[in-house]
């Protein structure tokens, strides 16, 4: 594979991406876009995502936006299916967790640390709430399972991880969830992890 990933380092949606070309071993080349300068919303950059959002992950002539899209298609592009599973259920499990990173996960523990990090005008209790909400239905599961989709790690945990280990820094304590905390903790001991910057925000401040 030759490609090219456009990444913001403190986006947990990039650190996916980041993430899990560690974890399979792909080489690409990080460009960093610079959000601040509004590089997103270039017309270079719009017409690879019209959305103006990153990561976005360029495979010669193939583009692909948005972060659990671009795990599919490494997963796919690699033939892995032992990190996206062939078997329908299996294949089911893995895409409940994606939609709840992009849904339930994106509206607690990735909006608590936009207030934090970037200044979002939400609401903290609001947001907050809905953090502890899906983190307990986490810890619940995790209770039984190593793995949020089954006992071998996917692209589920994958697509959860990032704004889940980040989410003190949004002010959200993940001290209640042992098995949540010991899901990261084997997350982070996978070969070929890399981490997200910490930011010194929220209660990690």
């Amino acid at each position: 594979m030759s490609l090219t990933l456009y990444n913001f380092p403190l986006s947990g949606h990039s650190h996916r991406a980041r993430l899990f070309l560690s974890l399979i071993g792909a080489d690409a080349e990080i460009v960093d876009v610079n959000l601040a300068q509004g590089e997103h919303k270039s017309p270079a950059f719009l017409a690879m995502n019209s959305l103006g959002q990153v990561p976005v992950l360029k495979d010669g002539a193939t583009v692909i936006a948005d972060s659990n899209a671009i795990l599919v298609y490494l997963a796919k592009k690699a033939g892995r299916s032992d990190w996206l599973p062939e078997a329908p259920a299996e294949a089911a499990r893995v895409q409940r967790w994606l939609s709840i990173a992009a849904g339930e996960l994106a509206a607690g523990p990735a909006s608590a640390r936009l207030i934090t990090l970037f200044g979002a005008k939400l609401d903290p209790e609001k947001t907050i709430a809905k953090a502890h909400a899906i983190l307990k239905v986490m810890n619940d599961e995790l209770t039984t399972s190593d793995y949020l989709a089954g006992p071998q790690p996917t692209i589920a945990d994958v697509a959860a991880y990032s704004y889940v280990a980040h989410a003190p820094e949004g002010n959200v304590s993940l001290d209640d969830y042992g098995a949540v905390l010991a899901w990261i903790a084997r997350i982070e001991a996978l070969p070929g992890f890399t981490p997200m910057p910490s930011s010194p925000v929220g209660l990690r401040a």
